[in-house]
């Protein structure tokens, strides 16, 4: 079983740090707030202690660093590099790889669409992509988030734990990470049922992310159950790269799920490999 405690313990304390430094950095320098999602939030320094949008960017940080701890705990064995701090970068760097995905799939005309604005936090840092110089800022905020990341890991102490089908946590991640996504999603399709009738799918320049939004709703489902199927195979011993992937595949098309989507195809393939005969040791730091 993977480490989840300790990458989830390196992870919140990671969105922490990230949330004081950003602050003292915003604080110093103003034109700090255009790189970081405290300007999308509409903060300025002084308003900083006292507005509300600050406990929802505390909130939504701990949130990412548990999905960053948690990922990162799932997949330490296959990540390039050595040391904590390695592995947290390449990880970042994967991340940042896929939110770029994501909202070039969620944004038809991207990058000549003048409503999409950098500066969009999603798994890790900053994913920046309406300039050169915001993508810049996204990338080092990215790879900071890593680095601590990976930092603290090496600094706490592993557990003893059994070898297990290989992939079996990376699928764990997976249909956790795409059940949260559903039900949050279709409680808010229920609710936009409830009050308008039914979904909103207007013309104009989000009519296509309306769409993906509600996709998930009926076409994640099947993705995320496949994955549960998956990840149920691999407790038995058994291999689930059939239902790994076609689950990741499903869920990837709606936009929203591609994360739980990739790790669902990661876990699939990695689950091909049998576990070792005899139990083995997390690596524990002196």
């Amino acid at each position: 079983m993977a480490d989840f405690r300790r990458g989830i313990k390196a992870g919140i304390i990671t969105g922490i740090v990230y949330v004081a430094i950003s602050a003292i950095l915003a604080v110093i320098d103003p034109e700090f707030l255009y790189i970081t999602d405290i300007y999308a939030a509409g903060l300025t320094p002084f308003m900083f202690a006292v507005d509300s949008f600050v406990v929802t960017a505390f909130l939504n940080h701990i949130v990412r660093g548990i999905v960053f701890g948690a990922v990162f705990a799932a997949l330490y064995n296959y990540l390039p590099g050595v040391t904590g701090i390695v592995k947290g970068v390449a990880l970042a760097l994967f991340l940042w790889i896929v939110t770029v995905i994501e909202v070039i799939y969620r944004t038809p005309g991207w990058p000549t669409d003048d409503t999409i604005i950098g500066g969009i936090f999603y798994y890790s840092g900053t994913i920046s992509l309406s300039s050169l110089s915001l993508a810049l800022a996204g990338i080092i905020s990215t790879l900071v988030f890593g680095v601590l990341t990976g930092f603290l890991w090496d600094r706490f102490r592993g557990k003893e734990l059994t070898e297990e089908r290989k992939g079996r946590p990376v699928l764990l991640v997976s249909f956790i990470l795409g059940g949260v996504t559903w039900v949050v999603l279709t409680l808010l399709f229920l609710i936009g049922v409830l009050t308008n009738g039914g979904p909103v799918i207007e013309p104009g320049p989000f009519w296509w992310e309306s769409i993906l939004y509600v996709s998930v709703v009926f076409l994640g489902l099947p993705g995320w159950v496949l994955a549960l199927d998956a990840w149920k195979e691999t407790r038995s011993g058994e291999p689930g790269l059939k239902l790994g992937v076609a689950g990741g595949v499903i869920m990837i098309l709606t936009g929203i799920m591609l994360l739980p989507g990739a790790l669902a195809i990661i876990g699939g393939v990695l689950s091909r490999r049998k576990p070792a005969a005899e139990p083995s040791t997390a690596e524990i730091e002196q």
